[in-house]
């Protein structure tokens, strides 16, 4: 038996002993603590069981070859679950890998300009808009926090709340340094300029992942700036809160209220100090937001996007796509699923599966 096999028939072990618990009537902390043991490794345990039934259906059929007669529908057999035991497989050694709290939740997504001035507001403004079509087609909620336009019509910076199925999962490869390379509409000598645009991820927290005692918060009011109606200098509806023991801060005047102001500066807030305790805890992720997305000097980059080739290059997993419309029409899917796969694999890897 391999090391493999012995791991998962202990873990299909315990699901029993935990049953067996259960169905005895066990309550308060012992049901509780048991019911989320059981509830993490039964999915484990349905991949298991499926992969087992389909190697007991490969073994029968493997002993059919010896017969002439139906040695043509077990071969017929056999290649279909091949195919079958190959993914199942695939499968069960995924459910084994550690899994990270904060993928099955929501995101804050938060884009600024970099290097290269106008260019780069203009590019975080597609940008801005390419995740937002991004969210609308996989049914994720995309609720914009703030929006700061510049005046030619870019965006000098922009933050969103993304809520949905798995959204951290998937946009948390996003954080870092998105690079463009074009001629800019106001370049009259059609020459290539190179910006940069920097993007990060945060897991939105639950009240329960962040304790934030209000006697740490110094809360400010003060009157809107900028764009924003008429509200803007008449009334003290923006929001700066600060976090006394980290100096983290956050304002916030995007809506007319105070309220709701401070509301969403709590948000941002909570966010920010919940991926401060995950980077403690995990030492390979940024130790805050500002490793998250570097400098944003040029030479530093996720992803370069070349219009003039019609080409996106993701430089983590060397994969170049010739379809930047696409992309920018909000298709990630294809660049996101090649870096989940480069994760898994070196998970895998890790933990010797």
């Amino acid at each position: 038996m391999s090391a493999l096999d012995d791991r998962l028939d202990r873990i299909v072990g315990r699901a029993d002993e935990l049953q067996a618990l259960l169905s005895e009537g066990l309550s308060g902390d012992a049901f509780t603590k048991a019911s989320r043991e059981f509830a993490e490794i039964n999915p484990v345990v349905e991949r298991v069981t499926a992969l087992r039934a389909a190697e007991a259906e490969a073994e029968g059929a493997r002993a059919l070859l010896a017969d002439p007669d139906m040695r043509a529908l077990a071969e017929e057999e056999l290649r279909t679950l091949d195919d079958q035991l190959a993914t199942l497989r695939q499968e069960v050694r995924l459910s084994l890998l550690p899994r990270d709290a904060a993928d099955d939740g929501n995101a804050i997504l938060e884009i600024r300009p970099a290097a290269g001035g106008d260019e780069a507001a203009l590019f975080a403004s597609e940008l801005f808009s390419a995740f937002r079509r991004y969210a609308e087609t996989r049914g994720w909620r995309f609720e914009i926090m703030e929006y700061d336009a510049s005046e030619l019509g870019g965006l000098r910076g922009g933050m969103a709340s993304v809520s949905g199925k798995g959204v951290f999962a998937r946009l948390k490869f996003e954080s870092g340094v998105h690079r463009v390379q074009r001629v800019p509409a106001t370049e009259s000598q059609g020459r290539i300029h190179t910006s940069t645009v920097t993007v990060a991820v945060l897991p939105e927290a639950e009240d329960v992942d962040v304790d934030i005692n209000d006697s740490d918060l110094r809360i400010d009011v003060y009157r809107a700036s900028g764009a924003g109606g008429q509200h803007v200098n008449k009334t003290e509806s923006a929001v700066r809160i600060t976090h006394i023991p980290t100096n983290v801060v956050v304002t916030m005047q995007e809506e007319k209220s105070q309220h709701k102001n401070r509301a969403k500066a709590m948000k941002i807030l909570r966010a920010r100090l919940y991926e401060r305790q995950r980077a403690s805890l995990h030492e390979s992720r940024a130790a805050d937001r500002r490793s998250q997305v570097g400098t944003g000097d040029r030479s530093e980059r996720i992803r370069t996007y070349n219009f003039p080739q019609g080409r996106v290059t993701d430089h983590r997993v060397n994969l170049t796509l010739y379809k930047i419309d696409r992309v920018m029409l909000g298709e990630f899917d294809e660049l996101i699923d090649a870096l989940v796969q480069e994760e898994q694999a070196a998970l895998l890897a890790a933990e010797g599966l």
